[in-house]
């Protein structure tokens, strides 16, 4: 499918250029090419095995392409050296499902991980800056938790926290309100939000919560498992809005199964 971000006068920020997901000889997804834009919230959709928690991986280097490649802005990451990749991947900030938090460190510790490996920042001002990185996400004063003392939603934001220890340009979300209630997972889109909108972050999501998809969603890609590939591209309200596709409208309209 086209790219129907192309010519929009938008700055491209991440371009994915007929990219196949593969296992071996099994082709998860194939011929895929879209473009975030700077400042997008980007929403990767799509049911259940259409591989998109798989297609971030490929997007943070952890899994490779069977066959396309990935750009960010204009530099080949599929192709680069490690050290050119590592040098992308500095501006690049990932929150995984779970959160990811070191259950044997405080939030402070799990934060200053990051900083005591790639800057050469005092102790001291280390935990000057995860103090900082947790007052951004609302969580002042917890820097001596751990994460077993907080709640389910404190935990989520502690991991974005952490994912912004090295002041990233981009940030990666895999199932951000998972395991949230609604009142939490509205509070972390909220989040979200500020944060793209006072730091000038780009944002992308794998979401099936129709609430988040709609709230802040700016671009999207549906990823089609009977066809393999993306079916649909644009902001999630206009897919609702002009899609004819049942499946997709079936997805956009009762959530379908992550």
């Amino acid at each position: 499918m086209a790219d129907e971000s192309a010519g929009n006068g938008a700055t491209p920020c991440i371009t994915v250029s007929g990219l196949t997901m593969a296992y071996g000889s099994f082709v998860l997804m194939h011929d895929m090419s879209f473009t975030v834009n700077r400042g997008d919230v980007f929403v990767i959709m799509g049911g259940s095995g259409s591989g998109k928690s798989t297609l971030l991986r490929h997007l943070i280097g952890l899994n490779q392409p069977a066959h396309g490649n990935i750009y960010y802005e204009g530099q080949n990451f599929t192709t680069a050296e490690p050290g050119q990749r590592e040098r992308i991947l500095r501006d690049v900030g990932v929150l995984f499902q779970g959160g990811a938090l070191w259950s044997a460190m405080t939030l402070s510790e799990n934060i200053g991980l990051l900083l005591e490996e790639f800057t050469d920042l005092k102790t001291a001002e280390i935990r000057q800056v995860a103090a900082l990185k947790l007052a951004l996400v609302g969580l002042k004063g917890f820097e001596d938790y751990y994460p077993s003392e907080i709640s389910g939603g404190m935990q989520k934001r502690a991991g974005l926290a952490r994912a912004m220890a090295l002041d990233p340009e981009i940030l990666f979300f895999d199932e951000p309100s998972a395991g949230l209630d609604p009142i939490s997972a509205r509070r972390l889109d909220e989040l979200i939000l500020n944060l793209r909108d006072s730091l000038g972050i780009t944002l992308v999501m794998v979401s099936h919560d129709l609430a988040s998809i709609f709230a802040i969603g700016t671009n999207s890609i549906y990823l089609d498992v009977p066809s393999r590939t993306i079916t649909a591209s644009g902001p999630p309200k206009e897919l609702l809005a002009r899609t004819e596709d049942p499946i997709l409208r079936s997805f956009l309209t009762r959530g379908g199964e992550s």
